[in-house]
């Protein structure tokens, strides 16, 4: 149908004219470069990582791994060792014997590379000196029949601290005559060993008593404290006859059975110890 014409004395329709304004997006402020400046971050971690990873050896990368977990070095130098063979100690660069452990392994100590090749120059030299202790302290054990008989009882540990040598009792073996700090003649002749190999070397000792917790009899004035702390003190008399400097001794302490090494079993005879340190 046509539209219809206006008459003469009618007005025409008004013209709206509708005007849109498109207003295009708005500024965002600052928040991208916060997110652009963690990208960058974290992509600069990640090539320092891979730099770390070509640049470092095997110990070193440990020693790092370890910087950022140090609790496990702590618990690490905790730790007595393996119970067979021939100074059957083990040292913090096996795997760690923690629950949940999740293969995690330890090391000797924290070494930071200082340049681009790594190699033994940033470390080493602490471990270098355990095993050429260990070699001469084997060949001592292993030249006396008596000797050889309870020389899986001595432990040698590489801990941060130092060396670190556990003579631990057994069933068949102790270290002392039983609840006193008398030593009997097969630990005296060890002591003997000890103190020649650790006489020539630097550093000074530290000696740390153990017992288990076994109570004492009733009516007896003395306690897991004071043998501890007595049998560390008969030991290093013991290592002075054996020609170690008597100024060497830095801390002379008993623990008790406040430090089982069987937890599980306070009774257990490998809990009564001797730790003889050599500190770095």
């Amino acid at each position: 149908m046509a539209a219809k014409k206006p008459g003469k004395n009618e007005l025409p329709a008004p013209v709206i004219v509708k005007k849109i304004t498109v207003v295009a997006g708005g500024h965002h402020g600052g928040a991208w470069k916060v997110a652009y400046a963690d990208f960058v971050t974290a992509m600069m971690a990640f090539f320092l990582l891979l730099w770390l990873l070509g640049a470092t050896t095997e110990k070193q990368r440990k020693g790092i791994a370890d910087y950022f977990t140090p609790t496990l070095v702590k618990l690490r130098e905790n730790s007595a060792g393996s119970s067979a063979g021939l100074l059957g100690g083990s040292s913090i660069t096996d795997v760690d014997n923690y629950p949940h452990r999740a293969g995690q392994t330890g090391t000797q100590a924290l070494t930071i590379p200082r340049d681009a090749t790594g190699g033994p120059k940033e470390g080493g030299g602490h471990s270098a000196r355990a095993m050429k202790m260990s070699q001469q302290l084997k060949q001592k054990l292993e030249a006396s029949a008596m000797l050889r008989r309870i020389a899986s009882q001595v432990r040698m540990v590489d801990t941060t601290e130092g060396i670190r040598i556990d003579l631990v009792d057994n069933a068949d073996f102790s270290m002392f005559m039983l609840g006193t700090t008398v030593l009997t003649p097969q630990a005296v002749q060890l002591l003997k060993a000890i103190g020649d190999t650790i006489g020539p070397e630097s550093g000074g000792i530290s000696i740390r008593g153990h017992t288990d917790s076994l109570p004492w009899r009733p009516g007896v004035e003395e306690n897991n404290w004071s043998l501890s702390a007595g049998r560390a003190e008969a030991t290093r008399q013991a290592l002075m006859r054996a020609g170690v400097a008597k100024d060497r001794f830095r801390r002379i302490e008993g623990v008790a059975d406040r430090e089982l090494l069987i937890k599980d079993h306070p009774e257990d005879p490998r809990n009564r110890r001797i730790s003889i340190l050599l500190m770095n």
